[in-house]
């Protein structure tokens, strides 16, 4: 079994009784004392995130990992379609698992899938998408002097601020990380 040396950013672990995505290691040497990793891991299951240190010789379940590329097809109430694009099996993925990247998912928008021990646990978007706007009120003439923004609704349902000069139907480029206006797409 690996042990807390051989952490590296990006695999997955079980801590805990669940599966937990490691985002930052450190190795740490103090002075009079032993060596010890520090590491910032994510629940793949509550997204929560924090700390955690471990004796640099203590044993790590390190979990078996794959990650799929995926074509987003469609919703249906709670559940989101996707399609593997290698071999163009289609799957069912529940509200829960695809969490904040619902925000970002157009149809015929990729994504990827990890998959943790065969199972899907995560849906991860590009850090930008092109949407479409869907509502967008009209400007003010004379507000542009300001540099002033106005709140528009994309076709996924998600509001964002954009320029006054944004309408109805233009396609944005929108950043998934703060979900913010890039510019036009």
């Amino acid at each position: 079994m690996p042990q807390a040396n051989d952490l590296r950013k990006g695999r997955v672990i079980r801590y805990n009784g669940e599966p937990q995505l490691v985002m930052e290691v450190t190795h740490r040497t103090p002075g009079n004392l032993r060596a010890f990793v520090q590491a910032k891991l994510r629940n793949l299951k509550s997204g929560r995130s924090g700390e955690v240190r471990f004796s640099s010789t203590e044993a790590v379940e390190v979990l078996e990992t794959d990650s799929k590329e995926v074509e987003f097809s469609y919703k249906n109430m709670d559940v989101y379609s996707f399609m593997d694009l290698e071999t163009y099996e289609t799957f069912e993925l529940s509200d829960a698992i695809v969490g904040s990247a619902k925000d970002y998912l157009a149809p015929n928008a990729k994504a990827k899938i990890l998959f943790v021990d065969g199972k899907p646990v995560e849906v991860e978007v590009p850090s930008s998408v092109e949407l479409t706007v869907t509502e967008a009120p009209d400007a003010i003439k004379g507000d542009t002097a300001t540099g002033a923004t106005k709140s528009v609704v994309l076709e996924t349902g998600i509001r964002v601020s954009a320029p006054l000069f944004v309408k109805t139907g233009d396609r944005l480029r929108i950043s998934t990380a703060e979900g913010s206006y890039l510019g036009r797409a």
